[in-house]
């Protein structure tokens, strides 16, 4: 079996990957489109000691498991919890200290000709959703995680910072939600993207700094964007944080301190609404597809999606 396989920062197409045997609940999924993610690069530049094959975004047939999920077309949450512990029991199952993460933290990912997922994490795909769109469930479930954790109303000023893969999704989620965000970036092809949805995009930094936002959103993947994100507050505003990086994050607490800021992680969302906005049309992320490479040349693709500037990378099976 082929795969993408990280191990010590370097990535390889494997082919002597072993099939193995399905485990019970489990299903097989052979994915036909898959994504490149910025968690992906970092863990490439060390974000967290992951060895194993890369990948967790993705949409698939399912071609092993229980008969009433054989041949349908899935989507699937990343985390494999164990269902019993306290934070699973609480409702807090992304949080489960027993899980295991596709292609993260102690599961080999989609990069490959197959791989395995609990079947309890599987959604399947409308008809009339394209691999296209579908493939984009999973960062924009992570987008749509940010209105389940604050309480946000139409007269928020809100400020996305970054204007990449994640800063699109997580400003169109806005928007949809009745708010107008601005969106900081640095590349005015990206911030283009955004008129169709009426958001305002800028790269004047200094313009953003004097506007005292109630929420910022650092979606950079770099340390920087914290920073600029924390200058942008009001007093008692909220800075939520989307990026996960390789390396320490240094910052002013006593800031923090002052002005009351309360800091927020954002991290896995909720898939049934991000499958429905993909399905409804009110979301359509393929113009932030910016190349597509067979899985044979997905290391090539990885190294493309790590380039400056570049939004979405695909991978599709040979």
């Amino acid at each position: 079996m082929h795969g993408i396989w990280l191990d010590d920062g370097k990535l390889t197409l494997r082919g002597d990957l072993p099939r193995v045997e399905l485990p019970i609940d489990e299903v097989r999924i052979r994915p036909t489109l898959m994504g490149v993610c910025r968690t992906d690069l970092e863990l490439m530049a060390g974000y967290y000691p992951f060895s194993g094959v890369l990948g967790h975004e993705f949409v698939g047939m399912v071609e092993e498991g229980p008969v009433e999920w054989l041949g349908q077309r899935v989507v699937g949450e990343i985390n494999s919890t164990c269902g019993r512990c306290r934070s699973c029991q609480a409702g807090r199952g992304n949080h489960c200290r027993e899980r295991t993460v596709l292609g993260i933290v102690g599961r080999n990912g989609c990069f490959a000709d197959s791989f395995l997922l609990p079947q309890r994490n599987l959604l399947a795909v409308p008809d009339g959703v394209p691999d296209e769109c579908a493939v984009f469930t999973e960062p924009l479930a992570a987008a749509m995680r940010i209105p389940e954790q604050l309480d946000l109303c139409p007269g928020d000023r809100c400020l996305v910072v970054g204007d990449g893969r994640l800063g699109q999704l997580v400003a169109r989620v806005l928007a949809r939600q009745h708010l107008s965000p601005i969106v900081l970036g640095r590349h005015e092809r990206k911030l283009v993207l955004l008129e169709k949805y009426q958001i305002e995009g800028t790269v004047d930094r200094t313009r953003i700094e004097e506007q005292g936002f109630d929420v910022a959103i650092d979606c950079t993947g770099n340390a920087s964007g914290f920073e600029v994100a924390r200058r942008a507050l009001r007093p008692q505003g909220t800075l939520v944080m989307k990026s996960t990086y390789a390396g320490p994050l240094q910052l002013d607490a006593s800031a923090l301190v002052v002005d009351e800021i309360q800091l927020v992680g954002s991290r896995c969302g909720p898939f049934a609404p991000a499958l429905a906005a993909l399905s409804d049309g009110s979301i359509d992320p393929r113009d932030l597809i910016d190349g597509e490479f067979s899985l044979e040349d997905g290391v090539a693709g990885l190294q493309r999606g790590a380039e400056s500037g570049v939004l979405k990378v695909l991978l599709r099976p040979s």
